[in-house]
């Protein structure tokens, strides 16, 4: 076999190789199924720019963009009339849909009020950087709100409040240092609790020195411990040990004895002296 025909024997195979491959992938594409895309039917109003909490929604913070009918979020606005006028509860990123899970309904409005949800109270507490953890207390975090009370030469420092949700400080929000780990400088927590720990807050507060303990936002469980008086510091706030007393060793008590009889009265001599017709008796002295 010649040089020629070795060269026509080996185009002809390549051919038909690629005219089989041709084929396989034609039918393969030709059989598979028609996918649908999901057009856009609806809108929704997202953010135009991040909103903090406590603003109130106007007309230039949002806008309305094309949303798949079939995976609208519950709660989510179509207008941007429905969402005018009303507060932030929970920090809004830019392009996140509203809805009623980080916007407060329409009567309520905006600032503090709308974040503070039925049945609970907003209080605000006096703090210095010692009492807000050097400044690690910021909106968002969670807190033990911890009592000081003196009494006499003994004080007691109690836990009266556990895991309460700081709403706002009065020192502006930086996000960027809150990230960097970076403290906020802040003279007043506003604090979010139920009617009953309020009334805790306040007479502790009046009582004696409130001081603020930061917590894990993942640890949810409350504070065990009763309160460390002073003498704890020493014994570990254990109570000193009792030494029990000795046995009584019990008395056996003796019948009286019976009284001795008195002394017989001693015998009294007497004289019998006769004068004439006259008879007497004298006792010797």
């Amino acid at each position: 076999m010649n040089r020629t025909t070795r060269t026509l024997i080996v185009l002809a195979v390549a051919i038909a190789v690629a005219s089989a491959a041709t084929y396989f992938v034609f039918s393969a594409l030709k059989n598979r199924p028609t996918e649908k895309v999901e057009v856009a039917t609806a809108f929704a109003v997202v953010a135009a720019k991040p909103l903090p909490v406590g603003t109130r929604v106007k007309a230039e913070d949002v806008k309305i963009v094309p949303w798949p009918a079939a995976a609208q979020i519950p709660g989510s606005f179509t207008t941007i009339e429905q969402v005018i006028d009303r507060g932030v509860v929970s920090p809004v990123a830019e392009n996140e849909p509203l809805s009623g899970n980080n916007i407060a309904t329409k009567d309520v409005g905006a600032g503090l009020p709308a974040l503070i949800p039925s049945g609970m109270r907003a209080i605000s507490v006096r703090v210095n950087e010692v009492v807000g953890v050097a400044g690690f207390v910021v909106s968002g975090t969670r807190v033990d709100v911890m009592v000081i009370l003196r009494e006499g030469n003994d004080s007691l420092a109690r836990v009266v409040v556990n895991n309460v949700l700081v709403l706002t400080t009065d020192a502006k929000y930086d996000q960027s240092a809150a990230k960097a780990g970076n403290a906020i400088n802040s003279s007043v927590v506003t604090v979010l609790v139920s009617p009953t720990d309020a009334e805790k807050i306040s007479l502790a507060a009046a009582s004696g020195q409130i001081m603020l303990t930061l917590r894990n936002p993942l640890d949810t469980a409350p504070s065990e411990s009763r309160g460390t008086r002073t003498a704890g510091l020493v014994a570990d706030g254990a109570p000193a040990p009792v030494t029990p007393a000795a046995p009584r060793t019990p008395v056996v008590r003796k019948p009286a004895a019976a009284p001795a009889p008195p002394p017989p009265t001693p015998k009294i001599y007497t004289i019998e002296t006769i004068r004439a017709a006259k008879r007497s008796e004298e006792p010797i002295k």
